[in-house]
């Protein structure tokens, strides 16, 4: 089964929740274009985004101004929806993955052809490696 029709057989019957700060509007465009794809959420606005962070074990140098959580996982930043979809329906042994900082023509940051970043793939001891690249 592909992850998008994994999605959209609602097999994913977790809400996802996007935690963000309240004074934060790409994280808006990203959850957005989440919910378009048919993938449930909720929105919570969060003063002490580092602590909420530092409790889902994020690592520091992968933070980014949101966080989300679903099925177990951890969704840093503006992971895309590709990522996300693929995490759910594989269901890997990972804590989360990870959109480090706020990339232009990531998901929810405006479009940019040229776009180049990692999807970072995080487990709970800390260790890192690249879940994903994303090249034009």
């Amino acid at each position: 089964m592909s992850a998008a029709s994994f999605i959209a057989t609602g097999a994913m019957a977790a809400e996802m929740v996007v935690y963000k700060s309240p004074y934060c509007g790409c994280c808006e465009a990203w959850a957005e274009a989440l919910t378009s794809s048919g993938i449930a959420l909720r929105m919570e606005n969060v003063e002490d985004m580092d602590a909420l962070k530092a409790g889902y074990k994020v690592p520091e140098d992968a933070w980014s101004c949101h966080t989300a959580v679903a099925g177990g996982y951890v969704f840093e930043g503006h992971v895309p929806l590709e990522a996300v979809n693929r995490v759910l329906a594989e269901r890997p042994d990972i804590a989360g993955i990870a959109v480090p900082g706020m990339p232009s023509g990531s998901l929810g940051m405006g479009e940019d052809p040229s776009a180049s970043y990692d999807v970072i793939a995080f487990n709970k001891d800390g260790g890192q490696s690249v879940y994903m690249e994303i090249r034009p």
